[in-house]
């Protein structure tokens, strides 16, 4: 589980995070919605370690992730994979050498022993015949399901997703939404999204969380988010045609 407490992260008289709080519970898929310059993304950003807080606290299974040492940061990080919203492949590198740029980064294995891991790991997100291809070479579905491949190869126990469904059709959206999901429940991962895709959000959200100005001001199921008294998750989720017409039929 990560728990992050009252989470505050300025920039100069800008206030972006305003005692953000909430809980990412493991075995779960933990989406992060709202509008653009709601805090979402910062608070990704601030539970990675790339940005220092002002005050507030984030751990990692009841590990102090704020004033622990460089030396354990390196540890907790060692535990998290990330899927970023571009895929950010390597395009000079193979579709092996990306998988396995993290195996050569931290571990020890040998040659052989790497090679098997990423065997599984491309297996695991139903690619096959595509280690020596290049980035470029691949659909944008292939390569998000490559950037998942490399993520959880040094076996996570922490999965960040920013924008995995961005660019892409919904039809590879859901093969993206579901390949997540399974990986999550299958290896018990505490996985967080941050989305703007609602879809996502009512096909896999076992936990979802609303920010608005820096603050959690909701948080549930995707099962219940669209039967929701909150006014401003109301007012945000439908904003889109899509989701007035739903509301006007409901």
């Amino acid at each position: 589980m990560i728990k992050v407490q009252n989470i505050i992260k300025s920039f100069g008289e800008k206030v972006v995070l305003n005692g953000f709080s909430s809980k990412f519970e493991k075995g779960k898929i933990n989406l992060i919605i709202g509008k653009s310059g709601s805090g979402k993304t910062m608070a990704v950003k601030c539970m990675l370690g790339l940005h220092r807080v002002d005050s507030g606290s984030i751990t990692f299974n009841n590990r102090d992730f704020i004033n622990i040492s460089e030396y354990d940061k390196k540890e907790v990080r060692r535990e998290i994979g990330v899927v970023f919203q571009g895929s950010a492949l390597f395009d000079s590198m193979t579709i092996q050498e990306n998988i396995m740029f993290p195996l050569r980064m931290t571990s020890n294995k040998s040659l052989k022993k790497m090679k098997q891991r990423v065997d599984f790991c491309l297996e695991r997100v139903d690619l096959q015949n595509v280690h020596n291809l290049f980035p470029s070479e691949l659909s944008g579905g292939m390569q998000k399901r490559v950037a998942i491949a490399r993520a959880i190869v040094l076996n996570p126990k922490y999965l960040f997703c920013d924008e995995p469904n961005s660019g892409l059709d919904p039809t590879t959206a859901t093969v993206i939404d579901n390949l997540l999901k399974e990986i999550t429940h299958e290896y018990g991962i505490t996985t967080v999204i941050n989305t703007h895709d609602m879809n996502s959000v009512m096909e896999i959200g076992d936990n979802v969380v609303f920010i608005k100005g820096g603050q959690s001001v909701w948080s549930g199921s995707g099962d219940n988010f669209l039967h929701s008294k909150c006014k401003d998750l109301n007012d945000f989720v439908f904003s889109s045609k899509l989701f007035k017409k739903l509301k006007s039929i409901q």
